[in-house]
């Protein structure tokens, strides 16, 4: 399984897989943002969105794709001020369900720490739901919790669901000569 990011004409070539990836995160249970019932229309729109900020460097996203399907997806949103740009925000993190429990996330994940390493970022943050297996994977991976937000957000079928904040430091990567 390859993984790559995805840049320029890349990510629109693979819009419509990312967006059936997208539907399948939904339709599994998984808080990312988005209300069941989610339809294709909605998932294809929503990467359109993001191929924009990719474009204009707000945005890098990977993906693991097994030929024609991609099976996994991270992005790190990089902010606009001239004050936060040592850190950036892992936003995301989705790997299909036929996919899960061989180690895709944990691959993704390092793939966008050690990107955001070379770029020179020294801090990523996130959120996600509290007690999901998401939370468990960031945790094993070395993040630090900082607290969880009751309420935050709402589940796919609607139940509001706390959210847990985190942190990882890194270290940037040498220079090379």
């Amino acid at each position: 399984m390859l993984v790559y990011r995805l840049i320029g004409d890349e990510l629109h070539a693979r819009v419509e897989q990312l967006a059936d990836l997208l539907v399948d995160t939904v339709e599994s249970g998984a808080s990312i943002g988005f209300l069941a019932p989610f339809d294709r229309a909605e998932a294809l729109a929503w990467w359109k969105e993001r191929a924009a900020g990719a474009a204009a460097g707000q945005l890098a996203v990977w993906a693991a794709h097994d030929g024609d399907r991609v099976l996994g997806t991270v992005s790190l949103a990089f902010p606009d001020k001239p004050n936060s740009r040592h850190r950036a925000e892992l936003v995301k993190l989705m790997v299909h369900r036929d996919a899960r429990g061989q180690g895709l996330g944990r691959r993704l994940l390092t793939t966008a720490e050690e990107a955001a390493a070379e770029a020179g970022i020294t801090l990523l943050h996130l959120d996600t739901e509290t007690d999901s297996l998401a939370e468990h994977l960031y945790a094993a991976a070395g993040w630090t919790r900082i607290g969880a937000i009751p309420d935050y957000a709402a589940a796919p079928d609607g139940v509001l669901r706390p959210t847990s904040i985190y942190f990882k430091k890194l270290v940037p990567a040498a220079p090379t000569r």
